[in-house]
Order: C-alpha cells, then structure tokens, then sequence
C-alpha cells in the first residue's frame, strides 16, 4: 500500500496571525481513527504556508486602490496585504511548531526575495503556486537551491509546464506536479480530474498529485484512485471566519473525514490481481451455490443430471464438477433438496 502525502494548505487562513497558524497545525495533527473495523489512520504529512515579498507583488496603482470587501483587512489592497503577510522570523516559529509534532513543513514562495527565509531554516519542500509556473527567474532561484520542489498546474498548459520543467531540471529532478484548477471554487465541469491520468502518462518520472479547490472531499477521493500520490487542500478552524480563502477551505470536521477517507482509499486500492479474498470465504461457503438433490434419491440409486439442482450453501460440489456426481451411486439415502457430499456417493 502506498501512502498518499497530504498536505494542509493554511495560505492565508492564519489571518496575520501565528497562533491561529498553530491552531490549524493542531488540527492537522490529529489522530484519525476509521471505527467500524477499529483502524488507526495517519493524519497529515505536511503543512504549507505562504511567502510573498510585497515589494514584488503588483503594480503601485494596484496596492494603493480601496478596497473595501467584508474580508478586507485594510482600506488598500496593499495595506490588505501587508496585515495578512507573516515575516521570516514568523514563518520560521511556525516552522518550528510544525516540526515539533512531525509535520513536514513546505513554503510557497511567491517571490524571490522571499529565498530570506532561508537563512533561517530549509522547508522540506519549495511550491511554486499556479500563478508562478512563468516566472521562470523565481522557479530558477528556488531549483538553485536543491530543495524538492512541488509545481501546481492551475494556470498552465503543457507549453508553461515544459518551459518550468526545463529551467527546474538544470538544477535537480526532485519535482511533484499537481493537477490544478484556479477557479475558487472549482466547478464541477471545469475539474477535469483525467488530466492526472494524462500527467502520469507523460510526466511519470515525477510525482504527480492534485491540488483540490472543490467544494467537499470527494474529488481528493477520486483523485487518489486515478493515482494521484499527493493531495493538497485549504484548511482552516472556523470556516465562517473573515478572510476569503475561509469559506471555500475545509473545517476541522471536513478535515478529519478527507483524511480518514483518503486513508481508507488507500486499503481499497490494493493489488492488481483478482483472487478470493480471505474475508469473503465465510460469505461464500454461506451464500454460494452446490449440487443438491432435485428429489429423494435412495440408497443404491445412480445418479443422474435430472436429479439435480443448485442450492446454498456453497461447501459442495460445484456445477462444473457436476461430473462427479452425475453416474456416480448413492451409497446411503439422499433426502431432496439437500447438498450432495462426496461421502454420499461412490
């Protein structure tokens, strides 16, 4: 069984705060238990967080227009921004709570000036967010560094994912792709989850997973079962929450069933073969069909095709065994409608 990489994605459901980013880790954390058949599941591999140098973010005109929305921190967009962005030293405390309960910890980094942080700490992995996969400068300074990198494909086409791959490989190949659709929240029609059919055919020498901005926990399901071996979702404590990612992300309950789903989508999958499951045989001897007496077939009597139907349970002979049976004798009185044992004929 292989296990599928989880990762909850906070982005900027912290609101500007580290302990609220600390929350959601705790929600992470948590155990996950599937109770009909008692398993203990692992919960989330990894947390995300996102880095942006708002030196580098939009035009002046752009940070300086109002904005006035009900999930606005600010008067400005810029102003907006600047309320929701943590600094290096925030990121890295958050690091630190991160790692403390085993979680890998991985950075979008929007940016490259963003790179600051680490000189304070090395990510496990860098995410190149959809609106990034053109930015080929920034994708070439984050592959300099030699951390596994993860790209999501929410704005791209084949063209963009080459040009990205192409800079990344000069540098190293620890690469993940992750199908993804930037409409929040993706439309049902829109989601094309075959597109990781189509990654893994082309582009099977990286890891390829999925990138959910659907409403619910059923996508990242099917996802997993067209081989998707990573999963990205947005998370949060309280969807009802200011700030406009909250309402489109999962809360705790939502968090806890994804995962235990995903989980227990991994025992469904198996193997590739078809055999009788161990766990099924009480159901088949109990529910299977064997050869019965059709009538009662006395003691002495030779056997013949007329004589016989199938009945449950399946611990007799099959009908494509009928042959053992058919021309054989009974050697004790066979009353009708019951199972045909070997010890009965000869």
């Amino acid at each position: 069984m292989n296990k599928t990489y989880i990762i909850g994605e906070i982005g900027q459901n912290h609101n500007g705060s580290v302990d609220i980013a600390k929350l959601i880790i705790e929600l992470i954390c948590r155990p996950v238990k599937e109770d009909v058949f008692g398993m203990d599941l692992s919960p989330m591999d990894a947390v995300k967080m996102t880095r942006r140098d708002l030196n580098e973010e939009l035009t002046v005109s752009q940070m300086k227009r109002p904005y006035d929305t009900p999930n606005s921190f600010g008067a400005t967009y810029g102003e907006h921004r600047a309320f929701l962005e943590l600094d290096d030293d925030a990121h890295y405390e958050v690091y630190k709570y991160a790692k403390s309960k085993g979680l890998d910890f991985i950075e979008t980094l929007c940016a490259k000036g963003c790179l600051s942080l680490l000189k304070l700490f090395t990510p496990d992995k860098l995410k190149v967010a959809s609106r990034d996969l053109t930015n080929l400068p920034l994708l070439e300074a984050m592959a300099e560094t030699r951390i596994p990198m993860i790209l999501s494909t929410g704005m791209a086409g084949k063209k963009e994912l080459d040009d990205a791959l192409e800079v990344i490989t000069k540098y190293h190949s620890d690469i993940a792709i992750l199908h993804c659709v930037s409409q929040y929240p993706t439309a049902p029609d829109n989601l094309n989850l075959k597109t990781i059919s189509y990654l893994k055919k082309h582009y099977g020498q990286y890891k390829i997973g999925f990138s959910d901005h659907t409403i619910g926990i059923s996508a990242p399901i099917v996802a997993l079962g067209l081989g998707a071996e990573i999963i990205e979702k947005h998370i949060t404590i309280d969807r009802r929450m200011k700030g406009t990612d909250q309402a489109g992300s999962l809360g705790p309950e939502g968090v806890y069933r994804m995962v235990r789903d995903i989980r227990v989508a991994e025992h469904w999958l198996g193997t590739e073969s078809l055999y009788i499951e161990k766990g099924v045989m009480d159901a088949k001897v109990k529910l299977e069909r064997s050869i019965a007496s059709k009538r009662l077939i006395g003691c002495g009597e030779i056997i013949s095709e007329n004589d016989i139907h199938l009945l449950s349970p399946g611990d007799g002979y099959k009908w494509i065994d009928r042959g053992s049976v058919i021309g054989k004798t009974a050697i004790q009185d066979i009353p009708a409608d019951e199972i045909i044992y070997p010890e009965m004929i000869s």
